[in-house]
């Protein structure tokens, strides 16, 4: 099923995250193109010391029309793999029929899904809190390690957080509780994976498969695959080539044939 694949980012990161994915892909045959959120385009670490003074007014509606617009140039209707935030815009763009497969990798949910876990309830708390304004949510090294890095080392965490870490717009996360963030759970949608870290603290493994199974049965393919050890930086931990292995195998399979899926079993 080679073709072409958009990779999306999700919250306080960039298009470098994917730079090892799309080496990995495009070695495969694929064509990859990892587009930027607006105003994230850029280096990290200058974009940490110098925020874009639109950042703070980013709101997740602008994601969605900005990569809806990129779909809709593409010779092809693409392959989308999304992280967290960017797993929600995945399930967007899938609902409006402008994937032929969608991979959600430690997904934000849709429709204002939630689950009753202290460390995801305490994050979007702090991250949402409209108190705040438009001010961009200030993320630190230790704040970035205890939600993305907790599966690694602290060498690991500070190298991950200077390469690869942004502050970011609360309106984003709170634009996904709203009507930016709605899916058609029962609308026929191109094949989905699920991807959930079990030692994820920012996107509990349990709300990745409350998510999975939210979709109605008949509505189209929707596979679930868990990493136990793997924490929320699943696409930049050491074990990352594992988990793009069994995406690549996953495409590979013509998941939308496939009876081995969570649509079949409830």
């Amino acid at each position: 099923m080679a073709g072409t694949i958009v990779f999306i980012h999700g919250e306080f990161l960039t298009p470098k995250c994917w730079e090892p994915w799309r080496r990995y892909f495009s070695e495969r045959g694929y064509r990859c193109v990892a587009p930027a959120w607006p105003w994230h385009d850029g280096d990290p670490e200058a974009l940490r010391e110098r925020i874009p003074v639109e950042t703070g007014h980013l709101a997740l509606r602008d994601i969605v029309e900005e990569l809806t617009a990129l779909c809709r140039t593409l010779a092809e209707r693409p392959i989308l793999i999304g992280h967290s935030l960017g797993g929600l815009v995945v399930q967007v763009l899938v609902n409006r029929g402008l994937a032929k497969a969608g991979v959600c990798i430690s997904s934000s949910p849709p429709n204002g899904m939630l689950a009753l876990d202290w460390d995801f309830l305490k994050s979007r708390a702090l991250i949402a809190n409209p108190l705040r304004g438009d001010k961009p949510y200030l993320i630190t090294e230790r704040e970035f390690g205890e939600r993305f890095c907790n599966t690694m080392t602290r060498e690991q965490t500070r190298a991950a957080y200077l390469t690869y870490a942004v502050h970011e717009s609360r309106n984003v996360l709170r634009g996904s509780l709203g009507a930016a963030g709605r899916v058609d759970l029962r609308r026929e949608h191109a094949p989905l994976l699920f991807i959930a870290g079990g030692r994820d603290r920012f996107i509990p493994e349990k709300l990745d498969k409350k998510n999975a199974e939210a979709y109605a049965p008949e509505a189209g393919v929707v596979d679930f695959k868990e990493f136990p050890g793997s924490g929320h930086f699943i696409c930049g931990e050491p074990r990352w080539e594992e988990v793009a292995s069994y995406v690549e195998g996953w495409l590979a399979a013509e998941p939308w044939i496939s009876a081995n899926r969570l649509g079949a079993s409830r």
